[in-house]
């Protein structure tokens, strides 16, 4: 169960990334759309992917690795504990921040750029840190991890 509950934190990190990718990019291009020709997109973007590659070396590959020790440290794990449950609240309060934010930079060119760097600097930091759970052998069948301070 434990390799399962991996699995299943595995595949949200790189969903949560990969919808971010899908979200920023739709961000950029309307900005792009309402002042063409602009090299405000592009300097949007090389910000979003170094901060993004500060957290994830930082902090998200700290998180995900913590969370793989405290996989391996469940006594019975359960299908839903693949995060705690404070995650998949912070998760929603940060998908409908995230939403909301979208919703209000629609028509406006700098806030636009600032939610796409926002967005992608996370996506950056989910994908950039997922080599954790290679790395750290995630997947393997009865892999147990060291304690992380």
């Amino acid at each position: 169960m434990k390799r399962v509950l991996k699995i299943l934190a595995a595949l949200l990190w790189y969903i949560g990334g990969a919808m971010l990718v899908w979200k920023s990019s739709s961000l950029l291009l309307e900005a792009e759309a309402l002042k063409l020709q602009m090299i405000w997109p592009y300097l949007a973007v090389f910000s979003g992917l170094l901060i993004g590659g500060l957290k994830a070396k930082y902090l998200f590959s700290h998180i995900c690795k913590k969370n793989l020790v405290r996989i391996d440290n469940l006594a019975v794990p359960k299908p839903w504990q693949f995060y705690r449950a404070g995650f998949f609240f912070f998760l929603a309060l940060m998908i409908y921040g995230g939403s909301m934010l979208s919703r209000m930079a629609h028509g406006n060119y700098t806030f636009l750029l600032g939610v796409a760097i926002l967005d992608l600097s996370i996506a950056t930091a989910l994908l950039g840190s997922s080599y954790v759970f290679w790395t750290e052998k995630a997947f393997s069948r009865g892999y147990v991890f060291e304690e992380v301070t």
